[in-house]
């Protein structure tokens, strides 16, 4: 039961804090409408690619739209997770969080709607290692927070969300997409989407590693459950970029792709998260913070350079 108010009393909102910096960003960054964007020339192009390459974008579009769904679902135990321990400025975040996941949902349905027509099922493109990890570990992994909301859970729900389904596997997708499209110049209403996607998830993952660097902080043991989770979901993560090119040729696939460069991108993603998290280890909480500062910093000055490039 609620005692009292944060904001009205002398604590008031931590304006500084990673959260609500985090949450600026989603104000000025995440508002985009799915609705708003231009699927004109993709209905052209779509038609006109052979069978592999639809074959290949579709499998592809299915795993975002089931994994963004699954996210969407399956966030709320951590928000109320967080919010029971009186975490404001992290429950505001999470607010947008929330939502932006919810618009990546409407996005890709809407793309598989009124571009690709594919109103059918597609499960037969989930493969036994995504449903392992989209099925199982996801949702298992959130919900235990219901009952138990202790560090080592929150460390095991967020390592599998924040740092191997988005922080792995979606960043992975997205480059996928930019090496399949972007050099052929196809589709350009479904790259638009994807580079707002990504912008969301990069904060997505930027407030992860600030949990993940906060829990760890406050377990003797939480170093070794997070690393423990990373490598136990190491192996089904790089199973669902396997299975995926199973389908195709591994050296000469569709738009020219190959499976070893998904590999190789995905493990780079996996080991990027470790060593972020290793730079924070033993780190105090205001070293933390200083830190994620500068992160939030520079990731500024290159969205800035990237716009400034595309302009």
């Amino acid at each position: 039961m609620r005692d009292r108010y944060a904001t009205i009393s002398g604590r008031g909102l931590d304006w500084e804090s990673v959260p609500m910096r985090l949450f600026q960003k989603a104000k000025k960054l995440g508002t985009w409408d799915p609705q708003a964007l231009d699927f004109s020339r993709d209905s052209a192009e779509w038609v006109g690619f052979d069978d592999t390459e639809r074959d290949f974008l579709l499998r592809t579009l299915t795993l975002f739209q089931a994994g963004e769904e699954g996210v969407t679902s399956d966030l709320l135990p951590l928000i109320m997770a967080i919010a029971g321990e009186g975490r404001l400025e992290e429950e505001i975040y999470l607010t947008s969080f929330l939502w932006e996941e919810a618009k990546h949902v409407e996005f890709f349905r809407r793309w598989l709607d009124e571009v690709a027509v594919a109103r059918g099922d597609l499960e037969r493109y989930l493969t036994p290692s995504y449903k392992q990890l989209f099925l199982v570990d996801l949702p298992t992994s959130l919900n235990a927070l219901k009952t138990d909301q202790s560090v080592e859970a929150q460390i095991r729900a967020s390592v599998t969300y924040n740092m191997v389904i988005e922080g792995v596997l979606a960043e992975t997708g997205y480059h996928g997409f930019r090496q399949s499209l972007e050099a052929n110049g196809k589709l350009p209403g479904l790259l638009d989407g994807i580079r707002l996607l990504a912008r969301d998830e990069s904060r997505h993952i930027r407030y992860g590693v600030f949990l993940l660097d906060r829990l760890i902080n406050a377990s003797p043991d939480g170093w070794e459950v997070m690393n423990q989770r990373m490598n136990e979901l190491l192996r089904p993560a790089l199973g669902v970029v396997s299975e995926f090119w199973e389908n195709y040729d591994d050296d000469h696939g569709p738009f020219g792709q190959r499976m070893e460069t998904y590999l190789d991108y995905a493990s780079t993603q996996f080991d990027k998260r470790m060593k972020v998290l290793e730079r924070d280890r033993g780190k105090s909480i205001d070293e933390i913070v200083k830190a994620q500062i500068v992160d939030l910093s520079e990731d500024e000055m290159t969205t800035q350079l990237v716009h400034a490039e595309t302009a």
